[in-house]
Formats: structure tokens, C-alpha cells, sequence
């Protein structure tokens, strides 16, 4: 048995679970734009104390390592390492995108390709395509989306889109072939269940060395939009 505390904050939604093995104990989101720094250790303790868990009964943290936002990996990647050395626990890591295809494959009854997809900017997505076995086809990767992307596997395969960067490409990629599921997004619920599976198999992060997968290097940009 393993008690897991699941932070999610790869997207604008910023998530926390608390699951006993794969039994969910609580899990609390809240969807505003940048308030990941100043919530997320508040939503922690609210999870500790609405499960009646104590923080030193945790066995691993788990933490989503992207792609994604910037800011969101980075401060769940710090929190969630912050915990493990106070804790003294194993740190998780499940990618993004991943997480994604396992919770849309949930709803993929006509056994189409996944292609989950998170939003970078302007018509840019980060994505991956995987089968209906979650095995992957195309590997992530940042793609810039127009009326010929993904045009071959649509010609062969009913390809399903989900994620916050499905729904800006669904115009584009109007393709008989090409079917959208909106209201999936990266959630703790489900990063639980996964980390779950890593814990049992002990698949676990070195501390030190860990970080977010950005995918793409940050550019910051100054003030008039010059970089």
C-alpha cells in the first residue's frame, strides 16, 4: 500500500490528489491563470486535512514533468522536490502528455488514435499520437498546426483531439477522420493512478537531477515585445 500526494500544475488548472494506492482520498483544482504559486501549498494542506492524512504518513509525491506551462512545471517541480527532502519520500514523475492520453482513453470508445494536446502559443501545440493501448506512434513533440498536419494518419485512422491545444486547431483540422473531446485537461485524479503503477515498480526520480521537460527553451521577452 502507498500513500501518494499527486500535484498537477501543468496548465492553467492547477490540481492536488491524494490517493491510497489507486483509491482517490481527495483531490481539490482550481482554474485560474497564474495563481499556482500563491495556491498550491494551501491546496496541499487543505488536501492533508480533508483526507486526514498527515504529511509524514506520505509514501511518494508525484508531479506531472511536462511539456507545459513554464511557470506551472517549475513550481511543482520545487515543490514537489521541497517535500521529498523534507519528507525523506520518493519523487514521481509522469509525463504531461501521457497523463493526457490516459485520461482520454477513457473515452475512446471507437478505439480511434490519441492525440493529446496542450497549448504552446498562436497555432503551436505540444503533442503526441498513441493508440488506443496508449502505446506511442509519434513521440511528443512541439508541431505547428495547419490544414496538412496529421493528414496521413487521418487518411488511414479516425484520430480523436483532446487537451486545451485541441480546442484552437479544431477549425484547422476539419477532416471527416478527425473527432474533438472537450473538458480534458492534465488532472491529479488521474496522475495518482499512474504514480500508483510507478511506485509499485519503484520507477522513481533522483532528486538531484531532476527537472521539468520543457520541451523548448524559455524566451523571456522585454517590454514592446522585443527579445
Amino acid at each position: 500500500m502507498s500513500v501518494i500526494l499527486s500535484l498537477e500544475t501543468s496548465t492553467d488548472v492547477c490540481s492536488v490528489a491524494l490517493h491510497d494506492n489507486q483509491t482517490l482520498l481527495f483531490h481539490s483544482e482550481i482554474h485560474e491563470p497564474q495563481a499556482h504559486a500563491a495556491r498550491l501549498a494551501v491546496m496541499i494542506g487543505e488536501a492533508s486535512r480533508r483526507a486526514g492524512v498527515a504529511m509524514k504518513s506520505i509514501d511518494a509525491v508525484a508531479v506531472t514533468s511536462g511539456p507545459g506551462s513554464y511557470t506551472g512545471l517549475r513550481i511543482g517541480t520545487s515543490t514537489a522536490k521541497g517535500l521529498c527532502y523534507a519528507l525523506d519520500i520518493p519523487l514521481i514523475a509522469v509525463g504531461s502528455l501521457e497523463l493526457l492520453a490516459f485520461q482520454g482513453s477513457s473515452h475512446n470508445k471507437d478505439r480511434a488514435l490519441l492525440c493529446p494536446m496542450i497549448d504552446a502559443r498562436r497555432m503551436e501545440v505540444y503533442c503526441l499520437v498513441a493508440d488506443d493501448q496508449l502505446s506511442v506512434i509519434e513521440p511528443v513533440a512541439a508541431k505547428v498546426i495547419d490544414g496538412n498536419s496529421f493528414q496521413e494518419l487521418l487518411a488511414t485512422r479516425q484520430v480523436l483531439f483532446f487537451g486545451n491545444g485541441a480546442d484552437k486547431c479544431r477549425e484547422v483540422l476539419s477532416h471527416p477522420s478527425a473527432a474533438f473531446l472537450q473538458g480534458v485537461y492534465p488532472s491529479a485524479a488521474a496522475l495518482g493512478v499512474m504514480a500508483a503503477r510507478k511506485f509499485e515498480g519503484e520507477s522513481f526520480e533522483d532528486l538531484v537531477s531532476f527537472k521539468p521537460f520543457y520541451l523548448k527553451e524559455f524566451v523571456a521577452k522585454k517590454a514592446g515585445g522585443v527579445v
